[in-house]
């Protein structure tokens, strides 16, 4: 399509305090949402996280890669929002940091979330009948 190859290593560095910083809060902002909104409206889970993602974009100085995934396809395409391939695993552990971090604090600040963390995982519907219950994942 722009008469780029499909992949190319990406040439952006992002190095440093400040971006890695940046993704730290990215990261923890996400997760904070997710687990947030999964709480209390689990159905508005995709607007939430497409709307934080887009406002992190701008806020942040990494432009908000926020997930593994994401920083490694970035490096796999040469453009203003790709990230160095060198650079990519103290992303990857800015996140995971991040997104550890925002657990504890919904761990600690909604208790029974990790009860209800297998149903924000993996929806499921419980029929009771005749005394038997069912699962349905």
């Amino acid at each position: 399509m722009f008469e780029q190859p499909v992949f190319f290593a990406s040439h952006h560095a992002r190095t440093g305090g400040s971006q890695l910083f940046s993704e730290f809060v990215a990261t923890f902002g996400l997760v904070s949402v997710i687990w947030g909104c999964a709480r209390f409206r689990s159905a508005v889970v995709p607007f939430a996280v497409a709307a934080y993602i887009t406002a992190a974009y701008w806020f942040t100085a990494s432009t908000s890669f926020a997930n593994p995934a994401v920083t490694l396809a970035r490096a796999a395409s040469d453009t203003f929002a790709g990230i160095r391939p060198v650079d990519v695993p103290a992303f990857i552990i800015a996140q995971l940091i991040g997104a550890f971090a925002a657990t504890l604090l919904f761990k600690w600040l909604l208790p029974g979330l990790p009860e209800e963390a297998g149903d924000v995982v993996v929806p499921h519907i419980v029929f009771e009948e005749q005394g038997k219950v069912s699962v349905i994942k």
